[in-house]
């Protein structure tokens, strides 16, 4: 704050260029492991460096890059009080018997300064000595001491700061600290409010969570190792190649989500004759991506009378497995083309 109403100096002018270099760097840095989520990461450093990077990748790593500097570096609290839904869904699930951050008004109150060496009893004072630390140490600028409130994201400076107050003034620790609203308004000790614990609305949400996080474990022991995408070539619908065979050409996304490096085998079938001129085999770099050109042809006495029509076909690729696992399979449906 003092340096920002000094003068222009040349000290100053480094220290906020060397700041702005740094959160620059971060916020571009999000944007690029980001997209790294969806671009090989490998391939896509090695894009940045030569500059090489395609359109859409260039706008999300700058898009998410200037959110990250924007949103971190400059509206801060704002976006925990106005963008983060935490707060909208933590009031929906409390209720009087969750553990919050709490102030003991009936302890703190009325609140004033005082010396250290003053009876807050005779002085008719209560333990706060209105030293507005909990609210300078609020990430969000909130006042505890109003009771609670939805900006409030349960960080506890303001339980840390006031317990080192309370150390100072040889109070009782504790004028701030985790407790409930029927637990303050009544009186509880801690062994009370956790008898309250296992309650229906805690006991429904954790089932709820325990479904969720089974689903996802089961979703995860279940996922295919690969991933495949069958797109026609747009350019070559289809063909008339040696033989008067028919030929169309199709791109396969063999996409590898394990962490080793994969070899596939592609097969087509769908129509008698039908085959794969193309290399057949492919191999994929661990958590990697490659897009495969194949050739499918007809015989011309089979495709005969079918000019004119598209008929379905299905690509099998299978993994070739790794030690006693079984082959696995992935079969994408498509169209072969036979022209007039």
């Amino acid at each position: 704050m003092k340096l920002d109403q000094g003068p222009w100096t040349f000290e100053k002018l480094w220290r906020k260029a060397a700041k702005q270099s740094v959160w620059i760097a971060i916020g571009l840095w999000t944007g690029f492991t980001f997209v790294g989520y969806f671009t090989p990461i490998k391939e896509l450093g090695a894009s940045v460096l030569t500059l090489g990077l395609g359109p859409w990748e260039w706008f999300w790593v700058l898009f998410y890059g200037f959110a990250t500097y924007g949103n971190a570096g400059y509206m801060r609290e704002q976006v925990c009080k106005y963008m983060c839904p935490y707060a909208r869904f933590q009031s929906a699930m409390f209720d009087r018997d969750t553990m919050i951050i709490t102030y003991d008004e009936s302890r703190g109150e009325p609140r004033g300064s005082r010396s250290r060496k003053a009876d807050p009893a005779q002085l008719g004072l209560g333990h706060c000595i209105d030293c507005t630390l909990c609210v300078q140490v609020c990430p969000t600028g909130i006042d505890i001491r109003k009771g609670l409130q939805y900006e409030c994201i349960g960080c506890a400076a303001c339980i840390d700061v006031c317990n080192g107050v309370m150390d100072k003034m040889n109070y009782p620790r504790g004028l701030i600290r985790y407790s409930t609203e029927n637990g303050m308004a009544q009186g509880w000790n801690r062994g009370q409010m956790f008898r309250r614990v296992l309650r229906p609305r805690v006991l429904i949400y954790t089932l709820i969570l325990g479904l969720i996080s089974a689903a996802f474990l089961v979703s995860l022991m279940l996922r295919s190792p690969f991933k495949v995408d069958v797109i026609r070539d747009r350019g070559a619908l289809a063909r008339i190649v040696e033989d008067g065979r028919i030929e169309n050409v199709y791109r396969l996304q063999i996409m590898n989500t394990l962490e080793q490096p994969q070899r596939y085998e592609v097969s087509v079938s769908g129509l008698e004759g039908l085959t794969i001129a193309s290399d057949p085999v492919i191999e994929v770099d661990s958590a990697a991506a490659r897009w495969l050109p194949v050739r499918v042809q007809l015989p011309p006495e089979v495709a005969e009378p079918l000019r004119g029509q598209s008929s379905p076909i299905e690509f099998r690729i299978d993994r070739q497995p790794l030690g006693d696992e079984p082959v696995r399979s992935v079969h994408e449906k498509s169209t072969f083309l036979v022209p007039r």
